[in-house]
This record gives C-alpha cells, structure tokens and sequence, in this order.
C-alpha cells in the first residue's frame, strides 16, 4: 500500500504496512494538514508561516523547513540521502503534498461523493456507506487555526450531502425504514437542511407512519420560522401536500412515461403472450447494461426466458430470444461458467430444431451466441461458430447483427498469444460500424476492443484516445460500467508508463470500485493478480497475506506466493500442477506468470511450455491486452526464459 494520510478526525498517517506514522510535534502535523487541505496545490513557506503562527517567531522560515525535513524522513524513510522526495516536493516558493487521490482520505471522500451522483442506487449506497465510514471525528480535529475551519466547514457540507444521498439510496430501495434513526439524527443536528427534513418525511410516510411524517413536517416548519424566520420551501410544502393526500408523489417527466406505458402493456398484452416473453429479452437487454445491479438481474431472468421459451416447443421462437440477448461482451472469462454452457447447449438444440425455410439471420444470432458464450475454450466449434455467423450478417446486410457475429469473432481471436492485431481489426470495424449506424453500445465495445489491443501493443497515446472516447459515450448513454474498463485502463497505463509506487497506488485506488460491479469474472482476484504481476516484473518478492483471494487466478500465483517465503518443494509441486491459462486476455500474462516460477526453480519442461507460448507475442506487452493490467514487455521475459535455457542447454 502507498503511505495513507487522514483528516477526517485527528490528522494522521499511515505507512505502506498499514501502520501508524510518527509525525512527531503539533507544528510538523500542522505542516501536514496545511498542505493535505492544499490539495496538491503549492503553498508557499510564507503563507504555511502565518497559517501555523498568530505571532510568527523569528527564524519561523527555517522552522517550516525544519518541519518539512523531519516530515520527509518519517514519510519516505527507505529514500536514498540524495534522492528527491516524491510526497513532500518543494517546488517553486514552498511545497506540495504529491500524495495519490486514493491515499488521503479527504481527498478520496469528496471524490466518492460526487461520482455517485450518477451511480446507481445500491452501488450508491454500497460506496457512501464505505465513504462515510472514513470519518474518525471532525475534520482536522487537532487545529484551531481559521485555514482549518474553512476547510472543516467545507468537508462537513459534502458529508451532510453524502448523508442526504444516502438515504436516497435506501428509498430507492425500498429501504425507508432504514433511512429513518440517521435522518431522524441529521435533521436534529442540522434543522436549516429542508432535504432532510424532506427525507425524513418521505421515509416515515413510506415505512407506514403517515402521522409521524406529517408531525415532521410540522416541527420543520416550526424551527425554520423560529430559528430562521425562514417558510418551509416548495418541496416541503408540495410533500405535506401530498401526504395530507395519502398519495404519494407524483412521478414526472421520464418517470410517468414509464409509468404510463407499463400500465399500458399490462392492460394490453395477456400473460403468457409470446409478446411478453420476446418483450423481456428486449427490457433484459437494457437492463444489462444499467449497472450492477441491472447485470445480475439480466444474466439471472436471461436463463428463465430461455427455458420459459424451449417450453413452448417452438425452435424458432426459442432462437429468438436467445438470439435477441445481443448485449456486447468485452471480457473473455465468463462470469457465470456454468450458466454460459447451459446457453451455448441451449443455442445448439434451437440451431438443431431449425426448419429449412427459418430466416438466415435467426441462424446467426445463434451461432454468434455459441461463439460469444464460449469464450475461453479450446474447441474450433465456436471460432467456426464466429466465421459463420460473420458471413450470413455480411450477406443479409443487418449491421446490429454484423455487430452481434464480430463480437463472436472477438471472443474466439485467442487461439494462440500473440493475437492483439487481428482484435484490434475487429475494434476498428465495430467503432465504424456502430458511428454509421447509430449502435451507441457497439460503439462503446468497439473502443474498449481497441484499448485493450493498441495497449498489448504498447500504442497508448491511441489506447488513451479510445479510453476517452468509451467515457463520452457511457456519460452520454447511461452506461456505469464502462468505467471498471476504462479506470482499470487507466491504473495499468500508469504500470506500464510509471514508478512502481504509483503503479500499486493506481491499482489500489480502482480496484476500491469493483466490489459489487456484478462481473465476478473481473471483480474477484484480480486486484492480487494485477499486484503480483507488477511485482514480478519489477522483480520484487510476491509477499501477499496468507488469506489473499486469488480468485480463477491461483493456480498461476501459488509457485510464486510459495517461492516468495522461501518453501520451494511446495512451489515446485504447484508448478507441477499449474494448468494451461485459458485461450483468454490474460494468457500472455499467465504464462509469464509460469515462466518466472519455472526459471526460479529450473523446471526446464516449463521453462520450455512457457517459452514456446510466448514467442507469438514477442512484440507484445504481456498481460496488457486485457486493458487491466500488465506484466511487462514479452520480450523481456522471454529473455529470461531464453538464458535460462541456454545455461542448462535446452533451448530448442
């Protein structure tokens, strides 16, 4: 972990263990803070000066810098003499905290509460929880000083937001009850906040208390004239309103479309209507790309539509609900393994059950299903599944199906390392593709395609471009969960462009979003893995905690974790049992992986299995084209595996 600094509460900080910094006297945490509430901004010796002095000594200059040396020692203390300090820097006439977002508290906080602003409410909820937590006491406890009261002002503002925001949250969740005891606090604490007396009221109207809520809204109005000489604003009055109606608000805008409509195709469209079953692919379809929540919902009721289809006894029907799944898949190890089988077994009985006369692009649908739902494998099935379903979508001339068959061909464009060039073919196509013809989710794949494969191939300046571009088009469309790829994107271009501590920091910082994002093939163990591969490219021990959750990714992290405290019996079995990486985004990186535990314990017959696997990707970056994480230059490991060879004279 890079050093951690806190000010939510008594100021304080952390080592890369997790241990507690001694920042000696008041002055030298004084020093800190000032600059924690800087934000990186430089500050000058002068204004540090009057910030920490009413009556500043003679000699305070040399004080300050005095401070920052001490401070310096304590924060970097494994620093060459003569090497520049990286956290501390003086720059220009005074210094600068250069901490990442992530390790200052503050810092991480007011950025956690406005990025859910636009998140979904659980993964809102989820996150605010985690934020607010952070706090240890009033911000800046220790100081006095008017710089500290400004700044502890400003932070009490975002965390009385945060609060509001999360009892938003729960009742959109139909959590009110929930809300209730911390609303019931906050609105005592803060009376001149009408939202959250609106919430409070909102909350106890909807856990079933009509009169507490109206008696809320009555001692509200009270306070803010008496205390204020203020009248309750239009949302409290509207509210009253509303609750003296027994009705709830009325929805508006989006909300009653929605409203409306849904009544409608219930009124209109009988239960057990094929309509409905074809219908809920669609909504299924929408639903999957909404966020976390959204995705799990999506691949859970994909299944029983499927079923609820095969029931009906009609191929054809069947093909097009599973075929009418088309939502863009851009990771290669499937979430849901098993479910994934039971699809392609599913997709194959309807391929098998079609009449002659069933339309061509029916059939493609399906294949493309195969294909896409296979990731992973080794069969040529799929990758002639994929090729198949290209060829009909190019003749019937659908782009949204063309679309559908290329991220077949994707997922089966991993046959062998070495392959970025051929999927960055296909990125090229989806992007254009999709800007023709107005695919906004096919566009975003077709650059996530393109970040992952001009990253393999170290073109980041193109990769940042495509990053960028995918950002847009989520903000735009609605779409949360671009940003685990393009944030991870972002954290392992810092690996494979920058110090080894700022790498680590990066990945720290957004591996804090992925719990919850409702991909477990990205969510779990991929944090350790990132980590280990960093490490081992900086050649550093791979000491990870005994309980470190490796996810799918243990078999290739265990020779390594087990060489690391020196138990090499132990690492030579496990290599021993290491298996071939799945045909996937991380093979290069695996088989580096098994390539650095072979050279280590001169396992010339793995040496040799790695070598061999490597040598397509020679002018690769390994681990990169996943977008997520990186091991370094191919060709620096096959240097190693090479001289390994070489000094036992195996190499073939």
């Amino acid at each position: 972990m890079p050093v951690g600094f806190g000010v939510l509460g008594p100021v304080t900080a952390w080592d890369d263990a997790g241990e507690p910094v001694d920042l000696k006297g008041p002055r030298h945490r004084a020093v800190l803070a000032r600059l924690v509430a800087a934000r990186g901004r430089v500050v000058p010796v002068g204004q540090i000066v009057d910030d920490l002095w009413d009556d500043p000594p003679a000699g305070a200059v040399g004080a300050v810098r005095t401070f920052v040396a001490a401070l310096r020692r304590r924060l970097e203390p494994r620093r060459p003499p003569r090497e520049a300090a990286r956290l501390l820097v003086t720059e220009g006439p005074g210094y600068a905290l250069r901490a990442d977002p992530g390790a200052v508290d503050a810092w991480r906080f007011e950025d956690t509460v406005s990025a859910v602003a636009d998140a979904l409410p659980r993964a809102a909820l989820d996150r605010l929880d985690e934020a607010l937590g952070w706090w240890r006491g009033p911000a800046y406890a220790d100081f006095d000083q008017p710089w500290a009261h400004t700044e502890r002002s400003r932070l009490d503002q975002i965390r009385l937001t945060a609060v509001e925001r999360r009892a938003e949250a729960l009742l959109a969740l139909d959590r009110a009850a929930d809300a209730v005891p911390d609303l019931d606090a906050h609105v005592a604490a803060y009376p001149w906040r009408e939202d959250g007396w609106a919430l409070l009221a909102s909350a106890l109207y909807r856990a079933g208390r009509q009169a507490d809520a109206l008696a809320v809204l009555r001692r509200a109005r009270e306070l803010l004239r008496d205390q204020l000489g203020l009248d309750p604003g239009p949302r409290l009055r509207r509210l009253e309103t509303d609750l003296l109606r027994q009705a709830e608000p009325e929805p508006t805008g989006a909300a009653r479309v929605w409203a409306d409509t849904a009544a409608a195709y219930e009124r209109s469209v009988v239960p057990g209507a094929r309509a409905r079953l074809e219908s809920t692919v669609g909504l299924l379809r929408s639903l999957a790309v909404t966020g976390p929540g959204g995705l799990e919902a999506a691949r859970d009721q994909r299944e029983a539509a499927i079923t609820a289809a095969e029931q009906l006894g009609d191929p054809e029907f069947t093909a097009r609900v599973i075929g009418g799944y088309d939502v863009p898949a851009i990771w290669t190890r499937s979430d849901d393994p098993a479910q994934a089988a039971r699809v392609v077994a599913a997709a194959q009985r309807a391929l098998a059950g079609l009449g002659p006369d069933a339309p061509e692009a029916t059939r493609a649908r399906l294949l493309a299903t195969v294909a896409i739902e296979s990731r992973g494998t080794v069969s040529p099935g799929p990758a002639q599944s994929a090729r198949e379903a290209e060829a009909i979508a190019r003749r019937v001339a659908d782009p949204a199906l063309l679309a559908q068959a290329l991220n077949g061909v994707y997922m089966q464009t991993f046959q062998r390392a070495g392959l970025a060039p051929q999927r960055d073919a296909v990125g090229v196509e989806l992007v254009a593709l999709a800007a023709r013809h107005g695919l906004a989710t096919v566009e975003i794949l077709g650059h996530l395609i393109r970040v992952q494969a001009r990253s393999a191939l170290a073109d980041f300046t193109t990769a940042d471009a495509h990053a960028d571009a995918a950002d847009r088009l989520a903000a735009r469309h609605e779409s949360p969960l671009v940003g685990v790829f393009t944030g991870g994107y972002r954290a392992m271009r810092t690996a494979a462009t920058g110090a080894y501590p700022d790498a680590e920091a990066a990945y720290r910082s957004w591996a804090t979003g992925l719990a919850g994002c409702g991909m477990p093939g990205v969510e779990r163990g991929l944090l350790p893995l990132a980590l280990l591969c960093l490490r081992v490219w900086h050649d550093r021990p791979a000491d990870f905690p005994a309980d470190t959750d490796w996810g799918p990714y243990a078999p290739w992290a265990r020779p390594l974790v087990l060489l690391a405290t020196d138990r090499r019996d132990e690492a030579a079995r496990a290599l021993r049992r290491t298996p071939t990486p799945p045909r996937d985004l991380l093979q290069e990186a695996l088989w580096c992986l098994t390539g650095r535990a072979a050279v280590a314990l001169g396992d010339r017959d793995a040496t040799l299995r790695a070598r061999d696997a490597l040598v397509p990707a020679a002018g690769e970056v390994a681990g990169a084209g996943s977008g997520l994480l990186t091991a370094g230059p191919v060709a620096a490991h096959l240097d190693r595996l090479d001289a390994a060879l070489e000094g036992s004279g195996d190499r073939g």
